[in-house]
């Protein structure tokens, strides 16, 4: 028997609305947009595209090449210059080389955990940090649970991010709770990409998924769906007048925000390319020819991604996070990423001139990076392994002074020689970029505890 379509919590379809208006079991699509609405926080637009090379990208192939390293080193690609005096790229990425005025190079990121998860990516910290409270939130959780208001039509922060970094729950909201989870769309029609045999098994265990629906169930029209609020709203009567935390108090507020967002139709009209302008998506969409390799790459498409984080940013979303597959590369390094340096710049440079075009540049704040490095020496299957010493950024929009290299290192790209920047530096910049101060802003975990959004990290000061 075919299963029904999954929802958030493996809730089919079917029983979307029997949980109680929206309920994804315990959790409710309402509690997923809750947060405190203080007065004053949110004042802007500003968002956050945050782009995950998933297994880890080589920075010598990609944004740090060594030509006078021995050729066990140096690979197969060759460099080119920049718009940046001095400055030079592998000639897979002609288009960030040409407009490198634009971006900001991160050559020397530290800190890397050295593990496959894209948390680090998504939080600054370890997977095992404040873990015997639930572990940190995502960065996009916290945004849920500082921004957000009930004057919101569309989830501040979406998790469009596939594979390894889906399954091993990247995006997660930590010891703040499922209240402020990411809001994950279903983009698997869109973009399909397989799981490896050992990610199928993790996924099996996970109680977390996704939401393929965005629309009303047939029969469902809103009349009905306002009547089935007003019914929990006499149901709930004993509840509120038995909780004496005042907890209660927000319900109607948030649910009329979930109904609310159902059923405008801006953001589900942001989540449907079908609906985008030809020529966009053909401008978004590299014409390059995939590599026949596995099954688990990306496509050409994937690079439509980054144009659905425009769209969704558009509809007033603060937090996207997306990712491009296979990095790990382990082996065939120099097949993988002839292919995936390419389609990389394509995507980047298209998003960030779009952008520019539309006038949101200044608004939105870009960062693309893995989880580490990948190490100097070539290994006996023409592949690089894990190499958290040194890993690779690149920055974009956000009022950013662009045009900049940070950091350098030695002749292997092996260790930072000068200038080296914490993954938590990043997160100080992205934070301070919505108009929160990481050091002084404080979350509370489950113990009521209060803990700033990073610990070690700084805004990069020659950035803003």
């Amino acid at each position: 028997m075919k299963s029904q379509p999954q929802i958030c919590h493996g809730i089919g379809r079917r029983n979307f609305l029997k949980a109680g208006v929206l309920g994804f079991g315990g959790l409710t699509f309402a509690d997923m947009l809750r947060a405190e609405d203080a007065a004053g926080i949110r004042s802007s637009n500003k968002a956050i595209i945050n782009i995950h090379l998933d297994g880890g990208p080589p920075q010598m192939d990609l944004i740090d090449p060594k030509p006078d390293a021995p050729s066990e080193i140096r690979g197969e690609f060759g460099s080119i210059r920049t718009k940046i005096p001095g400055f030079h790229v592998t000639e897979l990425l002609p288009r960030l080389a040409a407009n490198a005025n634009k971006y900001v190079f991160l050559r020397s990121l530290v800190g890397a955990d050295g593990k496959h998860d894209a948390f680090q990516c998504q939080s600054g910290f370890t997977e095992k940090d404040l873990v015997n409270v639930g572990g940190r939130p995502a960065m996009g959780c916290v945004v849920n649970k500082l921004l957000g208001t009930a004057r919101d039509t569309a989830p501040l922060f979406v998790d469009l991010m596939q594979g390894r970094p889906f399954v091993r729950n990247s995006a997660r909201p930590g010891f703040l709770g499922a209240t402020h989870s990411a809001y994950r769309p279903d983009i698997s029609n869109l973009f399909p990409l397989a799981l490896s045999v050992g990610m199928l098994a993790e996924l099996e265990k996970q109680s977390y998924g996704r939401n393929d629906s965005l629309a009303l169930t047939d029969g469902l029209t809103v009349r009905r769906l306002e009547d089935r609020v007003s019914l929990l709203r006499e149901l709930d009567t004993i509840r509120r007048d038995v909780d004496a935390s005042g907890s209660m108090d927000a319900l109607d507020k948030f649910t009329q925000l979930s109904m609310g967002i159902l059923t405008s139709g801006k953001f589900a009209a942001a989540l449907d390319l079908a609906n985008e302008d030809p020529r966009v998506l053909e401008r978004y969409t590299p014409r390059i020819v995939m590599p026949e390799m596995r099954e688990t790459m990306e496509s050409p498409k994937c690079a439509q991604k980054f144009l659905l984080a425009r769209r969704l940013v558009e509809a007033g979303v603060r937090c996207v996070s997306l990712s491009i597959g296979d990095f790990d590369t382990h082996e065939d390094n120099f097949t993988r990423i002839r292919y995936l340096g390419p389609l990389l710049d394509h995507a980047l440079d298209t998003l960030v001139t779009d952008l520019d075009e539309r006038g949101m540049l200044n608004d939105v704040m870009i960062i693309v990076w893995g989880e580490f490095g990948r190490s100097p020496k070539i290994n006996a299957k023409a592949g690089r392994e894990h190499w958290p010493q040194v890993a690779m950024g690149i920055m974009a929009g956000g009022g950013l002074k662009t045009g900049q290299v940070i950091g350098s290192t030695d002749r292997y790209a092996a260790d930072v020689t000068s200038r080296p920047v914490h993954y938590q530096d990043v997160f100080a910049t992205l934070y301070r970029h919505l108009g929160i101060d990481a050091r002084s802003e404080t979350i509370m975990d489950t113990t009521g505890r209060p803990h700033p959004l990073v610990d070690v990290g700084r805004p990069i000061e020659e950035l803003i």
